[in-house]
């Protein structure tokens, strides 16, 4: 599956879009938000203050919201900067969870086999307080909700832009 693919196509998950809908589900556009959260603000401990990424108003609906938000802009979304914000993000997402004791959990992911799997309670450990209200805001979901979806979702996110079982380049994204 290539990256236009989960941009524009994964619709099932968690209140995710089905039938004919191109939407993709709240799910997948908080994994993916996740890790363009990541690209701009780099790897943050968890006991540091955090600064909000944006005061824009609460907005629910698409990655180009979210984007949006963090001052990436709409033009993300189709294709110019976003390999390098999801490469960076994917980066900095694996050195999260290595910091928080889960490196082999997402190296897992990121290599060719078997996706180890992330309960949300252990998935709320490494996730920074931040980081899950920003995506609540943005995807309109409930905590519960967020952490059940993105522990299911995020390995298979992750797995599918590392298919050569590597984080890969920015271009390699791009291309995709």
């Amino acid at each position: 599956m290539g990256l236009m693919d989960i941009l524009s196509g994964m619709s099932n998950g968690p209140r995710g879009g089905s039938g004919g809908s191109h939407s993709m589900s709240p799910i997948v556009m908080a994994a993916l938000g996740l890790l363009a959260y990541k690209a701009v603000k780099g790897m943050r401990a968890p006991q540091q203050p955090a600064t909000q990424p944006s005061a824009a108003p609460a907005q629910t609906g698409s990655l180009g919201d979210i984007l949006g938000s963090l001052g990436l802009g709409g033009s993300a979304t189709q294709g110019g900067g976003v390999g390098g914000i999801l490469a960076g993000g994917l980066g900095d997402l694996v050195r999260q969870f290595q910091a928080a004791g889960h490196g082999k959990v997402a190296d897992s992911w990121v290599a060719s086999g078997q996706n180890k799997p992330i309960p949300s309670q252990e998935l709320e450990k490494v996730l920074a307080p931040e980081q899950i209200d920003f995506l609540m805001q943005k995807t309109g979901m409930t905590r519960t909700e967020l952490l059940n979806g993105l522990s299911q979702k995020l390995p298979e996110v992750v797995d599918q832009l590392t298919p050569q079982g590597r984080i890969p380049a920015p271009h390699e994204l791009e291309q995709a």
